[in-house]
């Protein structure tokens, strides 16, 4: 255990903000919709992933590295924040990307370049693997590395969604259900921590957008376990605190389906709110559907916790542009 575990940097625009959205609640004619603006956290262009990194670089900072070190997708938010939350700091970054460099850079992958990374492509190989070699090489090679797991979701980096929740009930504007897009773990393990320690008593679901949802559970539990034990919190997570809907799939990740098109439209035209492709569009189209199917009764109210990820709308700009 780290001597200081809640040591955290300043990086992320916090507390960010909570706004009602009346038009599109009124066009669908059920829940009154709220949205947690974490896309405006700040960090070469927000998103979630800036709140774990106030954790992990400070984290990174009591281990006196000078690297740090992470994989992603090649459109990855968090691998784009971690490399400007590197940046900030003065620390030296390498990411390792799976798959092959794309024909284009452009949306995140275009970000990761301007701010000066090195980036090593997984092509065939496995990328967990490979971050884990990479990091040997690194460390072999007195590079002094840090190794951020993808998606920042280890106990430091959940404990930042701890905290999160906490914001959220500061700011008092109750909702009856959190909705959101879940994938690596730490932002649905570190909430429903959050609302054990810090008293809220709704329904939090994740909208899975790679997982199915017992796999995806079963890590969140053992996260948010793991995160509890981390920073000494007398509270348990049990698998029946952790709500995931697996029905939005779709084509997988990273694969753009009509209804994420269409909820990515729709947020924008009614509220002038750009959702990404990835995440917050599967979570979306999950809600939409949810709202339209009465899975949520009309006088609830619905927090949707906008994870970011808005970039990546430009690597999909052939598929988003049309129709």
């Amino acid at each position: 255990m780290e001597s200081d575990p809640i040591s955290r940097l300043s990086l992320a625009q916090l507390p960010t903000p909570v706004e009602a959205l009346p038009r599109l609640s009124a066009l669908l004619k059920g829940p009154a919709i709220m949205v947690k603006r974490d896309d405006q956290t700040g960090l070469a262009f927000g998103g979630n992933k800036t709140r774990k990194l106030e954790f992990l670089v400070a984290a990174a900072r009591r281990a006196e590295a000078r690297t740090l070190i992470t994989r992603g997708a090649a459109q990855s938010n968090h691998c784009r924040q971690t490399a400007a939350a590197a940046a900030r700091f003065g620390f030296n970054c390498t990411l390792v990307l799976a798959g092959d460099p794309p024909p284009s850079v452009t949306g995140n992958l275009l970000i990761d370049h301007l701010l000066g990374v090195d980036i090593v492509w997984s092509r065939s190989e496995d990328p967990e693997e490979l971050l884990q070699s990479t990091f040997e090489k690194l460390e072999s090679e007195g590079s002094a590395p840090y190794l951020i797991p993808y998606g920042g979701s280890n106990p430091v980096g959940a404990l930042a969604y701890a905290y999160a929740m906490q914001e959220w009930l500061d700011q008092h504007m109750p909702a009856d259900r959190i909705v959101f897009a879940t994938s690596s773990g730490g932002t649905q393990a570190g909430l429903v921590l959050g609302a054990k320690q810090f008293g809220y008593r709704g329904r939090i679901t994740g909208i899975s957008v790679d997982k199915p949802a017992d796999q995806l559970r079963a890590l969140v539990v053992d996260l948010a376990n793991a995160t509890a034990d981390y920073i000494g919190w007398d509270v348990r997570v049990q698998p029946a605190d952790v709500l995931i809907d697996d029905d939005y799939l779709g084509g997988g990740y990273g694969v753009i389906s009509d209804a994420e098109i269409e909820a990515i439209r729709l947020f924008a035209q009614t509220e002038g709110l750009m959702l990404d492709p990835v995440y917050t569009g599967k979570a979306a189209a999950g809600l939409l559907d949810c709202i339209r199917n009465d899975t949520f009764a009309p006088e609830e109210t619905i927090l949707f916790w906008h994870t970011g990820g808005t970039p990546g709308l430009f690597a999909y700009a052939d598929a988003l542009s049309t129709g």
